[in-house]
């Protein structure tokens, strides 16, 4: 059969996604894979260098998106086909455009973990996330901001006079526009992807990327790639350069050997080709490989421990398999961001297909043999010369103006496109995109002023880069919402003093309070922040609306305001605006957690207790969280030291006891 592109429906239980927040990220952006200087000067120079190049200093101009439940109902979601004679490629053009499956169509093979439910969870850089399927990684370390947004999708030609998918998008953390380009050629048993990531600017960009392929975790399931030796990172925040396959006593090439959550870079030397690949305990899987630009190769593992199981049954459903990750980067490791020049390109090519090898080499002794014998299989099935001359035939195409769009992504992109005057072609911003989030913005950049702010809601996301910033700079003093802007962007920038001035010059607003409290907080005055917190608290709580951004608003506002509150000592404070929340935000896990926090604080323990014993779930716990797990034994130690004094010993006693299986999420040995 021709290759065919087609809209169809991908129908899944799904938990809806919630509101954004509304509330700018001001914190430090929390990054679980981050060095210290220390271990980066014991690295190669080129991997030290790039671990500390342009880390992120928040998620502005993103938000966060931390409202999902865990209540799934059957759900349609948009997706599109990609169809030749032997593979089929489904991609969720709403979600990312994530490749939500790949299927060998002569064997009936499925090459990827696709995931039976839509479960978000906060893995991603601003919260959401689920996981399964082959997902683009760009923007920073970790799970990208458009995990869960929508990517704009049109067809346009292929290389081979066929046709492809072209999936692209602004991605705002570095201003980055980048394209994903999908073809089957005709009889191919590789689905071909060409990438490209633009800098438009007049300045180097730091980038980050990484194709992350979730792979069935099974039983005799083993993870090759070209190397003898890989980079480990554990949740312990240690990079060490580790042996492949043995290390520490264990084959870590079969992903249930590890106990705890880990990474595997892979050290392919640089002749190499590129690859990786997982196969079971037959011999039969799927293979990524790709031209030399993408040079990392990872594997990372849950682990067989009880956080990394209670993490996989997080993400799915009971009684489904696990899974594991392997994956393809511009650098060594995730760790580290490489430097675009200004008005440069990076661009590759992927290729991801079935592969049958010899069970006997593959899952033998000899790890040379074993790999080798992948490297033979691969080059026969798809030669590295044909994925450099696809690379070369895709690279004039990758300018083609889109035939019939497919999908819609965000307005960001045409905003940026008409204050920078950039030329793009490929990949189209037009005029018509941008929405309400965009308008506010698009009357800034063409009369200086914003529109007036009503009574409520912050005035949509703020802009923080430094071309915006100088915009901002020219705002006169009788336009709130534009100091409120100025200050957020400037507090990106570290501009802290000057921040709180311009939120002081819209300190009537109760969002520009919560501002100012944050700034005190985070300058070592929580006494002020509390005090701020709890005016910023009550003015929106005169305030408040009937919908659900609002609800995103003050779930941030309560949270944020009962942990300044506990911070400055003031647990009957914290209480109080727990109590002031709509029932249906202190029906959430999160906030049985806080209550149970304020409890402690108070010196209840035993009803602190009774809130875990009475068991919750909260549904938006981030990767690396350890905070269900401490909160347990600071109560036990509490109960054990009756009215006398929490000793050492006496914490020592409450560690010493299990933990209760459903609040494990750790991902890193116990200390």
């Amino acid at each position: 059969m021709p290759t065919t592109i087609r809209r169809a429906v991908l129908s899944l239980p799904a938990a809806p996604l919630g509101a954004e927040d509304p509330l700018p990220s001001l914190r430090t952006a929390a990054d679980v894979h981050r060095i210290g200087a220390e271990q980066r000067r014991a690295l190669p120079a080129d991997m030290a260098r790039q671990a500390g190049h342009a880390p992120l200093r928040s998620l502005l101009p993103v938000r966060r998106r931390d409202g999902y439940t865990r209540r799934r109902a059957l759900t349609d979601l948009d997706a599109i086909v990609i169809e030749n004679d032997r593979l089929r490629a489904t991609v969720l053009p709403g979600l990312g455009g994530r490749v939500h499956s790949l299927e060998h169509k002569p064997t009936g093979r499925r090459l990827l973990y696709s995931n039976p439910v839509l479960q978000p969870a906060h893995f991603a850089l601003n919260g959401a996330w689920f996981s399964g399927g082959i997902e683009w990684n760009i923007g920073a370390t970790g799970h990208t901001t458009l995990s869960v947004a929508p990517l704009h999708a049109a067809r346009v030609p292929a290389p081979d006079g066929g046709q492809m998918l072209r999936l692209w998008e602004w991605e705002r953390l570095r201003d980055l526009p980048f394209q994903v380009d999908l073809w089957l050629p005709d009889g191919s048993d590789f689905l071909y992807v060409g990438v490209r990531i633009r800098n438009p600017h007049d300045r180097p960009a730091p980038v980050y990327w990484w194709s992350n392929i979730a792979v069935p975790e099974e039983a005799g399931t083993r993870v090759l790639a070209p190397a003898e030796a890989a980079w480990r990172f554990g949740y312990e925040r240690s990079l060490s350069r580790i042996p492949v396959p043995e290390w520490d006593g264990a084959d870590r090439t079969y992903p249930p050997n590890s106990t705890h959550a880990s990474d595997f870079f892979y050290d392919v030397p640089g002749a190499e080709r590129r690859w990786i690949a997982s196969l079971d305990a037959g011999g039969h899987g799927l293979v990524q490989t790709s031209t030399d630009l993408l040079r990392g190769r990872k594997l990372f593992v849950w682990g067989s421990g009880r956080g990394g199981r209670r993490w996989q049954e997080w993400l799915t459903q009971p009684g489904t398999g696990g899974y594991a990750e392997i994956q393809a980067g511009l650098a060594r490791t995730q760790l580290e961001h490489v430097p675009l020049e200004a008005g440069g390109a990076f661009a590759w090519l992927e290729a991801y297909g079935p592969l049958a090898a010899d069970p006997a080499a593959v899952h033998g002794a000899d790890w040379a043999a074993a790999r080798g014998e992948v490297a033979a299989r691969l080059e026969a099935a798809l030669p590295r010369a044909d994925v450099d001359a696809a690379y070369a035939a895709w690279r004039p195409y990758a300018d083609a103006e889109p035939k019939e769009s497919l999908h819609t992504g965000s307005g960001w992109g045409a905003l940026e496109a008409e204050r920078g005057h950039y030329d793009l072609p490929g990949t189209p911003f037009g005029p018509q995109t941008p929405g309400e989030e965009q308008e506010p913005w698009l009357e800034f950049l063409r009369r200086g002023e914003f529109p007036r702010p009503v009574r409520g809601l912050p005035p949509g996301p703020s802009l923080v880069s430094a071309r915006w910033r100088e915009l901002l700079e020219t705002i006169g003093d009788d336009d709130p919402c534009g100091a409120y802007h100025l200050g957020v962007a400037r507090w990106h920038t570290g501009d802290r003093s000057q921040a709180v001035r311009a939120w002081e010059a819209a300190g009537r607003l109760w969002w520009a309070k919560r501002c100012l409290a944050f700034a005190d907080a985070e300058d070592g005055h929580p006494e002020r922040a509390a005090d701020r917190y709890l005016e910023a608290f009550e003015a929106a709580r005169e305030e408040q609306r009937e919908s659900a951004s609002w609800t995103a608003a003050m779930a941030s506002l309560g949270r944020e305001a009962v942990e300044a509150l506990l911070a400055a000592g003031r647990a009957d404070d914290a209480g109080a605006v727990l109590d002031g929340l709509r029932p249906g935000i202190r029906e959430r896990g999160r906030f049985r957690l806080l209550r149970a926090r304020v409890l402690l604080a108070q010196g209840d323990a035993t009803a602190a207790r009774e809130i875990f014993d009475r068991g919750f779930e909260v549904e938006d716990l981030r990767e690396g969280d350890e905070s269900l797990g401490e909160t347990w034994y600071a109560i036990e130690a509490r109960l054990l030291a009756g009215e006398g004094p929490v000793t050492e010993e006496i914490r020592a006693r409450a560690r010493a006891q299990r933990l209760p299986r459903q609040y494990d999420f750790r991902m890193r040995p116990a200390p």
